[in-house]
């Protein structure tokens, strides 16, 4: 008898360390997605706030293009112009021989 009770207390002592093994995994577990959870919010965070930056610098940057575009136009406008005035209206820069600078006289305001 006395062999047959120590039979049954081994497997139940087995039982329990088994259980807190299993709990002590378990436990452990938790723990560990916890924090992947908390690992993955502050990259979301972080990547949201890369992304949000990048959205204010492409905003600024097609406001420049914009602004590039418009510029270029006026530019190109000044030398389309110019080949209208001279194709369609005949028109052209006098020679030196023909151009005349007039100089005003000095008024009594300028002398000031």
């Amino acid at each position: 008898m006395n062999n047959k009770n120590d039979d049954d207390v081994l497997p139940s002592s087995k039982k329990g360390l088994k259980k807190v093994v299993v709990y002590a995994v378990l436990v452990a577990l938790i723990f560990t997605s916890a924090m992947m959870v908390v690992f993955q919010v502050f990259e979301y965070r972080h990547d949201y706030r890369d992304l949000s930056a990048y959205m204010r610098e492409r905003d600024d940057l097609n406001a420049e293009w914009g602004r590039l575009l418009i510029e270029q136009q006026t530019f190109g406008a000044t030398a389309q112009i110019g080949s209208r005035a001279v194709t369609q209206l005949r028109m052209f820069s006098p020679p030196a021989t023909q151009t005349v600078v007039i100089s005003l006289p000095m008024t009594s305001k300028q002398d000031k």
